[in-house]
């Protein structure tokens, strides 16, 4: 699934036209990449937690020449899924009977 199927699978379930679930995507995600930014963790609770870590410095090589190359540190964006969506994934979802 893109993001154009993504908008319209929104727009469809929550009735709301494309335009509007398109600018609330787009809010969505801003503010995710918004607070990673600023170094925060993004918890949403059943789906799973953004995070952002450093990755070190490293030495690799040239594929081309096998030659070692200088791998400069930076940050990373980070997702770990949520038991919920985790066990949806896995098939285990789905509405609890009583």
């Amino acid at each position: 699934m893109n993001k154009a199927e993504l908008v319209s699978a929104v727009a469809d379930k929550a009735g709301i036209t494309k335009a509007q679930a398109a600018a609330a995507l787009d809010q969505v995600l801003g503010g995710i990449a918004s607070a990673l930014r600023s170094g925060d963790k993004v918890t949403l609770v059943g789906f799973g937690t953004f995070s952002v870590a450093n990755r070190g410095a490293r030495t690799g090589r040239n594929p081309r020449d096998n030659k070692p190359i200088k791998i400069a540190a930076k940050k990373v964006a980070k997702f770990k899924p949520g038991k919920k969506l985790a066990d949806e994934v896995n098939g285990k979802g789905g509405k609890k009977r009583k």
